[in-house]
């Protein structure tokens, strides 16, 4: 069973449309995380570029369901999974995760949207949805660190118009948005976890450092809105829970026994989920 919900997290979350857990993750698991991201060939082979329209470029590889290796222990484990049904306020299900590899140098923007403005057309019927930003490696302004706006949530969900090959929400709109709400650089550790609602309006800049900028995102819907269509996402489907202690386990045992991660990677040129624009900074 899932812990007694916080309260004062909660009642942050629902005011702010976030909430920045320090080093959720420790050193070692997230160095388990990033030698198994970037040293993994399959997320190489299937990631995809998505142009932002200024000259850059971020590429990404994404999947519907957790699997049984390291990016499954990461999103099924208690830490995230008990912490997103606190703030859903319902069971959550694994919507699908990605890897976001924001390489030094090269690594491209991300226009202000919101997650919502895309799964809406999946037949999500309401945003009570929400995203886990795990730091892979550190995220500065400097390399590009994600930004949101603080409170954006409340503006319910904005249209959105394709800016290069990403669409972003309405600019004029957020313009009007950032007049009166609170614009936030979030620097975050590795380790350090981002959860926010699915319609916080976020962004990124460019990477124009030396510095890498990897992180997984985790996506979770609740139960209770389950879409009523089929779409490139998965409806709901229960999710089995991983004891924490799970993700070192899972992870040594990848180097010692050579384990592939045993998720189905989506490919852009046959998938709906990879063809789409969904993203997440």
């Amino acid at each position: 069973m899932p812990a007694t919900p916080d309260v004062s997290r909660v009642s942050d979350y629902q005011r702010d449309g976030f909430l920045l857990s320090r080093s959720l993750f420790d050193r070692d698991e997230i160095d388990l995380l990033r030698r198994s991201a970037k040293e993994d060939k399959r997320l190489d082979d299937h990631a995809f570029g998505r142009n932002d329209g200024e000259g850059g470029t971020v590429r990404l590889s994404l999947w519907n369901h957790p699997g049984e290796g390291i990016y499954g222990a990461f999103a099924r484990c208690h830490r995230i999974v008990d912490t997103a049904e606190q703030l859903l306020g319902d069971e959550p299900y694994h919507y699908h995760s990605k890897m976001i590899m924001k390489d030094a140098r090269v690594g491209g923007a991300w226009a202000w949207h919101q997650d919502y403005g895309y799964w809406y057309g999946n037949g999500v019927l309401t945003p009570n949805m929400l995203s886990v930003f795990i730091a892979v490696d550190p995220s500065t302004r400097l390399n590009g660190c994600l930004q949101v706006i603080r409170g954006s949530h409340h503006c319910g969900r904005i249209d959105h118009r394709l800016t290069g090959e990403q669409a972003g929400a309405d600019l004029d709109r957020v313009e009007q948005i950032l007049n009166r709400m609170e614009h936030v650089y979030v620097e975050m550790e590795p380790g350090d976890a981002l959860f926010f609602h699915s319609n916080l309006l976020h962004r990124s800049d460019q990477n124009r450092s030396d510095s890498p900028r990897w992180a997984m995102v985790c996506c979770y819907n609740a139960k209770s809105n389950d879409p009523y269509k089929d779409s490139h996402h998965p409806r709901y489907t229960p999710l089995d829970r991983l004891d924490d202690a799970a993700i070192k386990q899972i992870g040594i045992r990848r180097f010692v026994d050579d384990d592939e991660n045993s998720v189905a990677f989506l490919d852009p040129n046959h998938d709906a989920s990879a063809k789409s624009l969904e993203q997440n900074g």
